[in-house]
């Protein structure tokens, strides 16, 4: 197996080097990403920075790369060229990506954040006692499902819990269609229930809270203590930010595990349909309702009213899709506005490089 196929090269990405066309370009995998500087491994092993062209054709944050993309680089030239082991290369290309899990940027723009790329399966990690919330789940289902990996709930910290087993069922009942693996990596039980997710080649991102356990799962499954790990606060039982960067890594076995850190807030950079994909079987009752516009809120002939009713469906999961569904119909507005807002400006900047162009013109 060559490195490339290693790190998770795919014929998707073989095809796009044709169009491409640079034959002095070579392909490397982004494994780690530091403040605008990226660390490649493959082709390049090296770290680096996008070109000047690179960063003037940007669009939008989530254009440049990300941890887990494959990008296409040259090694700056006072390496003398060395395709291997440089200290600094230099990023022209990105290569279209499988997938993408992303989340709208904090603060009022908007923006997308690219929280990893070419990710097959996505361990949404949680923790038993406080953190364990099933809306939250929700909410980081529908930014897996929309990305096109496949989700995995990982419940860790089983040592906390008195009756794991019936709150993981609890869990499974509420979330259709997903798996949940109960856990404790501090203890290292139940571990051997994540090893059918991971393949060699393959690549698995880990999502979750601070204060989960992600950390500690991953040196369990590195099989070393890579990562610091630091414990929950005593006075909130809220997590403490140990992971500050993402990166890629290679288990013992071929997997490839991204580690991301934990996030306060989370909104997903997805739209009303993302959120019909995440609730499934709700969406799937909708067809069965009077009205085609139905709101599922005071409708006569709601299906889902009607199986909220029999005791078929949870509640509350009715008012967190809801409430999800309204949050992407906000975010896509507020993403239409900022996209004709973008296009407004580019257009103006081209009208005035051409006064500028016809002005100098005519002094000649």
């Amino acid at each position: 197996m060559s490195v490339r196929e290693r790190l998770g090269w795919h014929p998707f990405f073989e095809a796009q080097i044709a169009g491409v066309d640079r034959g002095d370009l070579c392909f490397s995998r982004v494994i780690e990403e530091q403040r605008g500087l990226y660390r490649l491994a493959g082709d390049v092993e090296a770290w680096a920075e996008v070109s000047g062209r690179f960063r003037h054709d940007a669009t939008s944050a989530a254009d440049f790369p990300a941890v887990g993309d494959w990008v296409g680089a040259v090694v700056s030239e006072e390496h003398g060229g060395r395709r291997a082991a440089a200290d600094r290369a230099i990023i022209h290309v990105r290569l279209e990506r499988r997938s993408t899990v992303s989340r709208a940027a904090a603060g009022r723009a908007a923006d997308q954040q690219v929280v990893a790329a070419n990710v097959d399966t996505i361990f949404l990690v949680t923790a038993f006692a406080r953190d364990l919330s099933p809306r939250r789940l929700e909410r980081y289902l529908t930014m897996v499902w929309d990305a096109g990996a496949v989700p995995v709930v990982v419940l860790n910290k089983a040592d906390l819990c008195e009756d794991p087993a019936a709150a993981g069922q609890s869990l499974a009942a509420r979330l259709p269609l997903v798996d949940v693996l109960i856990v404790s990596a501090l203890h290292e039980h139940g571990l051997t229930a994540l090893e059918p997710y991971l393949h060699p080649a393959r690549t698995v991102a880990l999502l979750g809270s601070s204060g989960v356990g992600k950390s500690t799962l991953v040196n369990r499954l590195l099989g070393r203590e890579m990562l610091k790990v630091r414990a929950i606060s005593d006075s909130d039982g809220k997590g403490r930010h140990t992971t500050t960067s993402r990166q890629l890594v290679e288990l013992p076995g071929g997997a490839l595990l991204i580690d991301t850190p934990g996030m306060r807030e989370l909104q997903p950079w997805v739209d009303e349909s993302a959120v019909d994909a995440a609730f499934d079987d709700i969406a799937a009752l909708a067809g069965a309702c009077r009205f085609a516009d139905c709101a599922h809120a005071t409708e006569p002939g709601c299906a889902v009213l009607a199986s909220v009713a029999a005791g078929r469906l949870d509640a509350d999961r009715l008012e967190n899709y809801r409430r999800l569904g309204r949050e992407a119909a906000f975010e896509e507005r507020k993403r239409d506005k900022a996209a004709a807002a973008n296009t407004k400006r580019r257009w103006k900047q081209i009208i005035q490089a051409q006064k500028a162009l016809y002005k100098d013109r005519g002094r000649w």
